[in-house]
């Protein structure tokens, strides 16, 4: 296992250098790990068809000037934030870092004001499915057309997060 790392996240741009690194980075291993493989222009999986540009936080991990992992938060109202494209680096992997990033991205969602944060991932990516269910998430209805997406997980961040 990897010792514990100290990391710190800070946001980043969609289009800074570091984050499009990171995010190719993520995208090349989702087209090896996935079965068919994995391609980031599906419509689907873009969200091309969105009406309404969403809000983004995109944030990177960085151990000292090294950015070894990535996430965003994504919402377009005050109810239900997406966490999108978690990533970590394989090198450093096993210390602690997902759950960080995780627990960031929901910080921020709760900064935000949003009730609830849910998330979509693969059925290749069990140790993200770990993840989600020791942190809090319970498994949800399916709630998009993520073509990729196989199991689909929501965690409460306010008590009223489902009252409309």
């Amino acid at each position: 296992m990897t010792p514990m790392l100290s990391v710190e996240f800070r946001s980043e741009p969609l289009e800074s250098k570091t984050a499009k690194a990171c995010v190719a980075a993520y995208y090349a291993e989702l087209a090896i790990r996935f079965e068919g493989g994995f391609d980031p222009q599906a419509k689907a999986y873009s969200g091309a068809d969105s009406d309404t540009p969403p809000q983004v936080h995109f944030v990177v991990g960085w151990v000292g000037d090294q950015a070894v992992a990535c996430g965003s938060l994504v919402w377009n109202d005050k109810t239900v934030g997406e966490i999108k494209r978690m990533w970590v680096a394989p090198d450093a992997r096993g210390a602690g870092i997902a759950r960080h990033l995780l627990d960031h991205l929901e910080d921020l969602a709760r900064k935000e004001g949003l009730a609830a944060v849910r998330l979509d991932t693969n059925k290749e990516l069990s140790a993200a499915q770990a993840l989600y269910l020791s942190s809090g998430y319970s498994s949800i209805p399916r709630y998009n057309d993520n073509p990729y997406a196989h199991h689909w997980f929501g965690k409460t961040l306010r008590n009223d997060a489902f009252r409309r």
